[in-house]
């Protein structure tokens, strides 16, 4: 699987992912070949470009839930856009809560883990994909904590709004996604004070959105909140804005490994609520059987099971070797330990079920 930008399509590619329009209509199917149409309508869509299969390429198996993911995430995109759009222009949102219920019906209330999969963003749609993960983020971690229907709202209308001040940006700024030098910071953090003030109670943002939002922004470009007790729901903001920011997939930078992303999480217990992200690793797929990966020892690798008590220590069969590490315990791991996940293109997890069944049924 490639990426290939939208100048350099060209006729007969086969497509690696399905494209939908902004209402979720399916409009080309996975594997389907580009017809110069096509390839005008993907320019007229303004898309980056596409995930192209390489000519000898099987499509890749993605389940219902996984297109359902990425259907709602196109629909999504799209209205927040015009949501946000629409108060920066000095307009009411109109559709807004109706996409808070959205993501909460489809993310707020599941029993079960969700592949994560991002999507490529550049310059003129980052701060739509960010707030739009950041959201789903938040519903699948106020779920596995129980919070409120109240609560749960406005955690996630408060994760579409914390970053519209962004929209505003000088170009020379906002093309350095999150990676700010100090000089940056002062200026986002003038764009994020006026993005607070878009949301004010004249908008109908309840107080205590506005106040998730407000901590989100101490917390992040001023000294932390210093008037009050930092509240949970700015918690899990800031748990799932950092873990988006992290793994998001970006034209110029290499994206971090959600692993990565979690140790980082974990290992910094003193700026990151240890339940809220034990909440997000229950929440998204990460190291599940059949998922490949790389060991310390830089032998390749598939999870066999999955460690329900510590995400970082399954057990794990080596290609190499054809060893089965159990990472569980304590004498194994300290010699060995996962170092990353291998990512198909579209930083997909790789995996590999025929293998895995086979080595289960040798067991």
């Amino acid at each position: 699987m490639i990426f290939v930008e939208a100048d350099d399509l060209k006729y007969g590619m086969r497509l690696a992912k399905p494209i939908y329009n902004k209402s979720g209509v399916l409009l080309y199917e996975r594997n389907t070949k580009l017809s110069l149409q096509g390839i005008e309508s993907v320019k007229n869509f303004g898309l980056l470009g596409l995930y192209i299969l390489e000519p000898a390429e099987p499509v890749p198996p993605l389940t219902d839930e996984d297109l359902d993911f990425e259907r709602f995430q196109t629909m999504a995109v799209f209205s927040i856009r015009e949501e946000l759009d629409n108060i920066i222009a000095g307009k009411d949102p109109v559709n807004l809560n109706r996409l808070v219920h959205a993501i909460i019906t489809n993310y707020g209330r599941l029993d079960h883990r969700i592949s994560f999969t991002q999507n490529l963003r550049s310059t003129t749609d980052y701060v739509y994909k960010h707030v739009i993960n950041v959201g789903i983020l938040c519903a699948l971690i106020s779920a596995q904590l129980r919070m409120t229907a109240d609560d749960q709202k406005d955690l996630v209308l408060a994760a579409l709004l914390h970053d519209i001040g962004k929209l505003m940006l000088p170009n020379k700024v906002k093309e350095k996604y999150d990676d700010y030098d100090t000089n940056d910071l002062i200026i986002v953090k003038k764009f994020q004070n006026d993005g607070l003030g878009l949301i004010g109670p004249e908008t109908g943002i309840s107080a205590e959105v506005r106040r998730i939002v407000s901590q989100m922004h101490k917390m992040e470009y001023g000294n932390g909140v210093q008037d009050g007790v930092v509240i949970k729901g700015t918690k899990v903001l800031k748990v799932a804005n950092l873990f988006d920011t992290m793994t998001a997939m970006k034209l110029k930078q290499e994206q971090t490994s959600e692993i990565a992303a979690i140790k980082y999480l974990l290992m910094n217990k003193d700026e990151f609520d240890e339940e809220i992200v034990g909440a997000l690793i229950k929440s998204i797929k990460i190291l599940t059987p059949g998922v490949c990966i790389e060991l310390s020892n830089r032998e390749k690798g598939l999870v066999l099971t999955e460690n329900q008590n510590n995400i970082l220590r399954p057990m794990v069969l080596s290609f190499s070797t054809n060893k089965i590490y159990d990472l569980s315990n304590n004498g194994v791991y300290r010699r060995y330990q996962i170092v990353d996940i291998m990512k198909t293109m579209d930083n997909r997890i790789k995996v590999d079920k025929a293998r895995l069944e086979e080595y289960m049924n040798q067991r």
